[in-house]
């Protein structure tokens, strides 16, 4: 089985200390273990960064090995054309992943440019939408 991806973008390292109000109290710690739990046996590539080369190495490395992606870019989501490039180069199905609903939120927070290039969009359904993403994203992966 190749490995699905979830990569996550930067100052997602502090999640559970970071603005609660919005992203809740679990850490990224947890949310690694929700995701492993979820998959199962299906072998998982849990990652986080604060750099955008090392995102997008790790976004080649998955167009080369991984099954699907799963991938929240944080702050890179409405800035990065390097990001979306990279990912318009893996071929199977990708979800672009935000904990809080960017569309509810201030106007900079609406314009993905990594939305063209996912297969699905995930907003707003807190911690608890990693494990339905791994969920979603293995069934596409599946079938």
């Amino acid at each position: 089985m190749r490995p699905i991806y979830i990569l996550n973008g930067p100052n997602l390292n502090r999640l559970g200390r970071r603005e609660p109000e919005i992203y809740g109290t679990t850490t990224l710690a947890e949310m690694e273990a929700a995701c492993r739990a979820a998959a199962g046996d299906w072998p998982v590539e849990f990652r986080q960064s604060n750099s955008e080369a090392e995102l997008i190495d790790w976004i080649h490395e998955a167009t080369d090995q991984g099954a699907g992606m799963i991938i929240n870019p944080a702050a890179f989501t409405f800035t990065s054309m390097a990001i979306m490039d990279a990912l318009k180069m893996f071929e199977g199905p990708l979800i672009e992943f935000h904990i809080s609903n960017i569309h509810r939120r201030e106007a900079m927070y609406r314009n993905s440019l990594v939305s063209g290039v996912a297969t699905v969009v995930m907003a707003g359904l807190g911690a608890k939408g990693y494990p339905h993403a791994v969920r979603a994203l293995l069934d596409l992966v599946q079938h």
